[in-house]
């Protein structure tokens, strides 16, 4: 409630001023009627973005539109009967499907029911009346959100951002811990425990897609948005924090496919495989803290209500420099004579650190947003400057086929005929 308690009120008056104003508005049109249909068109077009809001409010009219011509036709033909409604039904979606009105495809049949239940004598006047009533609805749910435009929900997207680097966080420090207790005590435990952990590595990236979504949701609020002026542009930045926890989750997931797959063969029956165990426990914590300090830097860039401070980007360059340790003790590690399956988890690990490194470098972060930044926003470039013209040696042979050619580099010379 502290956290998002004003923003839900908001939300709310918005959708209820909306309707209400909708009702309101539709019972001057319709005096002595309820016109419910109205206030309901007004709260469906209210919730979407203001770069949506259009293409819903047109979308809801058309199907209201089809759905009640339709019902005319049918009351004029046949009478309300069970197989007159299927057939109603079944002719109002297929008809939906083919005018691709997406989340309101249902509303063509309900039109058509409701129309088709006052029969053939007030098909005609409860047709139009519906109609109406979706048009009144729509036109005010539009002025609704142009007027009261909903926040940026950069916000939301950089928590949610975040949610997907403290899950990735969780699973590396609960497996570093479990690492260590192995080598404490019976290492061989670590084939059960590996499935688990890419059991949990696959879930977190089925989840991906649900963060992309609040991601989208934040970039198409910023158009047609009034107050996305006064806000900072943010969203580069969370694409790209959204695109390199998205490739370290991935890289994660192979890891832990790699410990599982390392986990079933006969090494940890040796004496070293303590070790073994204990590098890898230290090795997921530095992971770990890399990418915890990249998705709360992300998360706090992204807010436009809390300042990145000099302790975030301090966080991530000293996880920056736990990776680069991380690595130095694998490739002495692979420097040791091993067993072929513990070679090959050692190299697993090693790539999955160093492509975390580049991943969340502070370096390839600001490279990458700047090539996400819409071309609008960029500085211009200054011009490049032209090169001085090159006076060509006159032809040494009887036609121009011995002429001397350019260097490479050199401009060539001006046709007097474009190309």
């Amino acid at each position: 409630m502290r956290r998002d308690g004003r923003a839900a009120v908001l939300w709310s008056l918005r959708i209820t001023i909306a309707a209400t104003a909708a009702y309101v508005v539709a019972s001057l049109f319709f005096p002595g009627t309820q016109p419910l249909l109205a206030p309901l068109t007004a709260m469906l077009v209210v919730q979407v973005t203001p770069l949506s809001l259009l293409a819903s409010g047109v979308d809801r009219v058309i199907a209201v539109v089809a759905g009640v011509g339709l019902a005319v036709g049918f009351a004029a033909v046949v009478p309300l009967e069970w197989w007159s409604l299927g057939l109603l039904i079944l002719v109002s979606i297929t008809i939906g499907q083919y005018l691709r009105l997406r989340s309101n495809l249902v509303e063509v049949a309900i039109s058509a029911m409701l129309v088709l239940g006052v029969g053939a004598i007030g098909a005609e006047a409860a047709a139009w009346q519906r109609i109406a009533e979706t048009l009144v609805g729509a036109v005010v749910g539009i002025i609704a959100t142009l007027v009261f435009p909903p926040k940026v929900a950069t916000s939301d997207a950089g928590r949610a951002i975040d949610g997907l680097a403290d899950a990735v966080t969780e699973l590396l420090v609960r497996a570093a811990d479990e690492l260590q207790a192995m080598a404490e005590e019976d290492p061989k435990q670590l084939s059960a425990a590996a499935r688990e952990w890419l059991d949990d590595a696959r879930r977190i990236t089925h989840n991906i897609p649900q963060v992309g979504a609040a991601l989208l949701n934040a970039e198409e609020g910023r158009r047609l948005n009034v107050r996305a002026v006064r806000t900072p542009l943010v969203e580069p930045g969370l694409r790209q924090g959204l695109e390199a926890l998205e490739h370290a989750a991935v890289s994660i997931r192979g890891l832990m496919r790699s410990v599982a797959d390392a986990a079933d063969n006969g090494w940890l029956d040796e004496p070293s495989a303590a070790d073994v165990l204990a590098d890898l426990s230290q090795t997921f914590r530095e992971l770990a803290a890399a990418t915890d300090a990249f998705g709360e830097l992300v998360r706090h860039e992204g807010d436009v209500q809390v300042s990145l401070s000099h302790d975030d980007i301090a966080r991530l360059q000293d996880a920056q420099d736990g990776l680069l340790r991380a690595r130095a003790r694998l490739d002495e590690a692979l420097e040791t004579e091993r067993p072929a399956d513990v070679v090959e988890l050692y190299a697993a690990t090693r790539a999955t650190v160093r492509r975390l490194q580049h991943e969340l470098a502070l370096d390839e972060r600001v490279r990458r947003q700047l090539r996400l930044v819409p071309p609008r926003r960029r500085a211009p470039r200054p011009l490049p400057r032209r090169r001085p013209q090159v006076d060509l040696p006159e032809p040494i042979g009887p036609d121009d086929a011995t002429q001397v050619m350019p260097r490479v580099g050199d401009e060539p010379p001006e046709d007097d005929h474009p190309r």
